[in-house]
């Protein structure tokens, strides 16, 4: 018999309060993720108790101290064997930043990359966390295999976003951020995208303003990455562009 492929969803939902009146639940029980990982869930789970989700999931959530921020949720078929909040280090995990999920024969870790901003304010702080989190994920190879998702925050090669001249030193495409990304390249890290489809005009991000979506004027900054020792179990990777309900749109892989 052959092995059951593993559905794993990475969806950054811009506020699971108003995901869920957009038709999350419905999203989750068409897809049926084997996992499923949210960001900027902006909610704790107190505050959407009464949801009736759907049967058969263990979830988990990492809300940030500050109200309505940040966070980040995962749901999954299999209970973990352990649930890690944050990446051990005071200044990054007070924003819900990172949720890892500890199975049998490999991490899942659900992440929501700090923005740089409009400015460039924090893209120092985004610096030290790049390496903070690639850190982290070293420490967990050490252990077993590592995936890991979510909304990074940078398009990491100009086929990543529509219009890279015009985007050389904003916030999600500055040299200091695609750098950021090309360590975790040079770590080992694979883009399982990039695995099936080497062309741009794929993205996951739109702007809400000017039609963007309809143009498919995008960024791809949502990503599912793994250790090179799960390589032989990666199947198929897309991403779910037609999936609406936030200004991001859900991407997803399948491993064996």
């Amino acid at each position: 018999m052959p092995a059951k492929r593993l559905r794993f969803i990475s969806w950054n939902v811009n506020g699971v309060r108003s995901a869920l009146k957009k038709g999350l639940l419905d999203f989750i029980a068409q897809e049926q993720p084997d996992v499923l990982c949210l960001q900027e869930v902006r909610a704790r789970p107190e505050q959407v108790a009464e949801v009736d989700w759907p049967a058969g999931y263990h979830h988990y959530w990492n809300p940030a101290e500050r109200a309505g921020y940040s966070g980040t949720a995962t749901f999954t078929k299999r209970e973990p064997l352990a649930v890690r909040r944050g990446i051990g280090v005071a200044r990054h995990d007070a924003e819900g930043r990172v949720l890892t999920s500890e199975f049998p024969d490999y991490f899942v870790v659900n992440c929501y990359t700090p923005n740089s901003q409009r400015e460039l304010t924090r893209l120092d702080y985004r610096q030290e966390w790049d390496r903070a989190f690639l850190r982290y994920l070293r420490r967990l190879e050490k252990e077993k295999p590592v995936a890991f998702c979510g909304d990074i925050n940078v398009a990491h090669m100009e086929i990543d976003l529509a219009r890279p001249k015009e985007n050389v030193r904003n916030h999600g495409f500055t040299i200091e951020e695609r750098e950021g990304f090309n360590r975790l390249i040079k770590a080992g890290f694979i883009d399982t995208f990039r695995e099936f489809e080497p062309d741009g005009g794929h993205y996951t991000w739109w702007s809400q303003m000017g039609g963007a979506r309809a143009r498919n004027v995008g960024w791809r900054i949502d990503y599912w990455l793994i250790s090179p020792r799960l390589r032989s179990r990666l199947k198929r990777a897309w991403i779910l562009k037609d999936v609406t309900g936030s200004d991001h749109c859900p991407v997803a892989m399948e491993l064996l």
